[in-house]
């Protein structure tokens, strides 16, 4: 039956607009985490590529880590991905819930 087959794309739209497949994504020796391979990990979930269990298991990340990075590229693109910049986007962020 087909409900029962785990059915994955490819390859899914990447955070720049390219294609993302399996090989694309960052690999999973990966310490040192930039924007671009932290958004290509979210696109690769968002699209279905990987589910998030994989992602954990793959690099190592804790749920509260990963979900973080979602959140992120969910309230302020890839910008606010960038560790230096977190705190700015999280009271703009703040503030536009107040209003």
């Amino acid at each position: 039956m087909i409900e029962n087959q785990k059915i994955r794309p490819a390859q899914v739209i990447g955070p720049l607009g390219e294609p993302l497949t399996l090989d694309d994504l960052p690999s999973p020796k990966t310490k040192r985490w930039v924007v671009r391979r932290k958004a290509e990990v979210v696109a690769a979930v968002n699209g279905g590529l990987l589910t998030i269990d994989e992602v954990l298991e793959r690099y190592g990340l804790t749920l509260e880590e990963f979900a973080s990075w979602q959140r992120a590229v969910d309230r302020s693109g890839m910008q606010g991905l960038r560790v230096t910049r977190i705190q700015h986007y999280r009271d703009l962020y703040e503030r536009q819930l107040k209003y």
